[in-house]
């Protein structure tokens, strides 16, 4: 059968020359942020976090403006929509930071380091993901309709649990290397390894670094089909993914005091990423059954937008009357017991 969404003429023709700047691009931001931020452990202040923030968040907003301006206002839209998306998902991503970050106690001046490991560990993943799902969309145009499945499935479970936080060392891979490596329980700056005796031992850095790779290996298979869920451009998607994702360490410092009051932002992701996923199976039906309507991107854009308004809303006054009450970051999966035992 053919599809009419997956045809050829439905997708931006971005030159080799357009990627290999903007692969370009992003490359020598993460070199700026090595030889400069990064280049000595600090504690992050809060004008440095404001600066880096508003930095990355123009350069976004410029990208997106050239998207427009270039392949014209369809797809600026898509990429508004999808890296909003991506954004949104990145502050819950925060929240798994955060808990990594206070239950392996590690020291404040090597937070910054751990958390620019984490996104290039981050855009790694993605890229493959994005790489992958982009071939199975072309060969198999069914891959819609599995993206929506698992985003329905993600939403309602993160919907069940919202209000629940997940348990770093119940994390699958951290048992098992407490289990089977050797390990001393002191920092030694930001090693991952050190010998003592001529015996090499694994540093609780080094648990920490899995930890967060773990990390996002999980949300790379939740925001992957929610970005295709707003546009099918690969090169959208990568962007999207990608500045979203740069931008994530410096408003970790930004808003860290802020996140026990974004009570109902995991509420607020779960409905958006079952919005998602209805919004992928619907035009999956939609080129079987031309009766089956397809959901405009600038209303996807308008009700994400919308959701995650209200929910930053409802928690900010929630968290006014009630200062008792800390913001979760949601689980996904019934928390199994027996793996404690």
């Amino acid at each position: 059968m053919f599809y009419p969404w997956l045809s050829r003429e439905n997708f931006v023709q971005v030159s080799t020359l357009i990627w290999s700047i903007t692969v370009g691009l992003i490359l020598a931001l993460i070199l700026v942020d090595l030889l400069t931020a990064s280049r000595k452990a600090h504690d992050v202040k809060f004008k440095e976090a404001v600066a880096t923030t508003l930095f990355y968040v123009s350069i976004s907003i410029g990208f997106g403006l050239w998207v427009w301006s270039y392949f014209g206002s369809t797809y600026g839209t898509e990429f508004f929509a999808a890296y909003l998306v991506e954004y949104s998902l990145s502050i819950d991503n925060l929240f798994i930071f955060v808990i990594i970050l206070a239950q392996f106690a590690v020291p404040s001046i090597h937070h910054q380091k751990v958390l620019l490991i984490g996104v290039l560990l981050a855009l790694v993943l993605r890229a493959i993901f994005i790489s992958i799902g982009a071939v199975a969309i072309s060969a198999f145009s069914f891959t819609f309709a599995i993206f929506g499945a698992i985003l329905i499935w993600t939403g309602i479970g993160l919907f069940k649990h919202w209000d629940e936080d997940p348990e770093p060392n119940d994390n699958f891979l951290v048992k098992t290397l407490r289990k089977r490596m050797s390990m001393v329980n002191e920092y030694h700056g930001s090693k991952l390894f050190i010998k003592e005796g001529g015996k090499r031992y694994a540093t609780p850095m080094f648990l920490v670094i899995i930890a967060i790779g773990s990390t996002d290996l999980l949300f790379a298979l939740d925001s992957i089909p929610a970005t295709f869920g707003v546009t099918s451009q690969t090169f959208l998607v990568f962007t999207a993914n990608a500045f979203a994702l740069l931008g994530l360490r410096a408003l970790y410092f930004l808003i860290k005091g802020l996140l026990d009051k974004l009570i109902y932002l995991s509420l607020g992701l779960s409905f958006i990423l079952i919005f998602i996923g209805i919004k992928l199976m619907l035009t999956y039906a939609h080129e079987i059954f031309d009766n089956v309507p397809k959901i405009p991107t600038p209303v996807s854009l308008a009700v994400i937008a919308t959701i995650l308004l209200i929910a930053t809303i409802a928690s900010l006054i929630k968290s006014k009357a009630n200062p008792d009450m800390k913001a979760t970051a949601g689980r996904i999966t019934d928390h199994n017991d027996e793996d404690d035992k």
